[in-house]
């Protein structure tokens, strides 16, 4: 079975109105998608953010959970975000997943608004072959991911789509459909 990554991405990222933005990092989506990341086996969970303070703060509140009082309260959320490294860029986290699985990951574009875009019993079929590539999903805060992410990517996910029109999953519950969809039981 393939290595599986998580990449939650905080630039380049949409605001609601279509403009690249850089958003801000929040400990529940570092909290739900490492729980989520945990439980599926995704290998290891990328924070992005090129803003120091910013990884500073998500270093802050990881480490709570690991070595402070949080350790003491809910060894089992520590375990889930132990999975989690803070980098600066999509290149660093690429490169750091690289290093753990041996081969360079396929990049994985993912967006309420994508085409055309690989069904997920096609990529779970894919990641459960003996000697595939590991795969990175790319998450999107914000509105979504800007354009030059969609351009990185080697492959495009299909949206997740419920019955109606609607569709504005946070990312923390799109990263865990999406999680069990690629490898639920």
């Amino acid at each position: 079975m393939a290595d599986l990554f998580v990449a939650l991405i905080h630039y380049p990222v949409l605001d609601r109105n279509g403009r690249t933005i850089t958003s801000m990092i929040t400990s529940l989506d570092l909290h739900d998608i490492a729980r989520s990341a945990r439980t599926y086996d995704v290998r290891a969970f990328y924070v992005i953010h090129p803003l120091a303070e910013q990884r500073d703060f998500a270093v802050k509140v990881i480490n709570h959970w690991r070595f402070d009082h949080g350790r003491l309260f809910d060894s089992r959320r520590r375990e889930a975000l132990d999975l989690i490294e803070v980098v600066a860029n999509l290149d660093d986290a690429a490169a750091a997943a690289q290093t753990l699985s041996g081969a360079a990951p396929r990049l994985a574009y993912t967006s309420a608004r994508a085409q055309n875009g690989i069904d997920f019993a096609t990529l779970r079929a894919q990641l459960n072959l003996e000697a595939a590539a590991p795969v990175m999903l790319m998450l999107g805060t914000g509105f979504g991911l800007a354009p030059p992410m969609r351009d990185r990517a080697d492959l495009i996910l299909a949206p997740i789509n419920g019955p109606g029109a609607y569709n504005h999953l946070s990312v923390r519950a799109a990263a865990a459909i999406m999680l069990d969809r690629l490898r639920g039981r």
